[in-house]
């Protein structure tokens, strides 16, 4: 996990400095504008992304409780519209499972099995002016998580609400080819949903979870 944020940091570190450059240029009448040599103004990308929440489970009816959600590792694909050089907006698309445990007072109890289709918009500024094959680049967007083939747990059958989230976003671009990328990220996303178990006995069981995953992927993309 360190490894992983050190790379998040560097990113950004990087992307700042380019950002520093791109002021620069725009004082100097250069850059800022889409061109040929960027070859495109669309990429799709392929990757193969971790998803590792990072839960926090809450109720107001059982005390102590809290819950564990598999790390998932699937594959997903992006697309990325380029407006400028500089600015892009990219739509990931990927579906992950989680298995969910329970912990403390819910130790043992099995909370079964949740899809997530969790579609993400980010706007981003890439970092062009340090270099024609290394391009690194961060962003900021919104996540609409949908939560689906929700399994019967050990205290009966359980619902998670749809829920929008925010997620911020750092990676880097290297081209390796005329159109063709290498690429690794990782994503923030900042999630909370409410659950509902209906139990056997009388009532209902509610509360909610704060599940806030890193997405870490790499890949490869082609952009024309």
């Amino acid at each position: 996990m360190k490894g992983l944020n050190f790379l998040m940091a560097a990113a950004l570190c990087v992307a700042t400095l380019g950002a520093t450059s791109n002021a620069a240029l725009a004082q100097s009448g250069e850059g800022g504008v889409f061109s040929p040599k960027n070859d495109g103004r669309f990429m799709v990308r392929l990757r193969g992304i971790v998803v590792e929440p990072d839960e926090e489970l809450s109720s107001g009816q059982l005390d102590g409780e809290s819950a564990d959600i598999s790390t998932a590792v699937v594959p997903e694909i992006d697309f990325t519209f380029f407006v400028t050089d500089n600015i892009a907006f990219e739509l990931i698309a990927a579906t992950a499972p989680h298995d969910v445990d329970g912990r403390g007072s819910l130790s043992g109890v099995d909370l079964g099995e949740v899809w997530l289709l969790p579609p993400t918009l980010t706007a981003q500024y890439h970092v062009t002016q340090l270099s024609d094959v290394v391009k690194p680049y961060f962003g900021a967007g919104v996540n609409y998580t949908i939560f689906y083939n929700e399994e019967q747990t050990d205290l009966g059958p359980i619902d998670y609400d749809n829920a929008f989230g925010l997620a911020l976003q750092a990676g880097v671009d290297v081209r390796v080819a005329e159109g063709v990328y290498l690429n690794a990220d990782v994503k923030k996303i900042f999630l909370e949903t409410e659950w509902e178990i209906d139990t056997a006995g009388p009532g209902k069981v509610t509360g909610d979870v704060t599940i806030d995953p890193w997405i870490f992927g790499v890949g490869v993309g082609y952009r024309f």
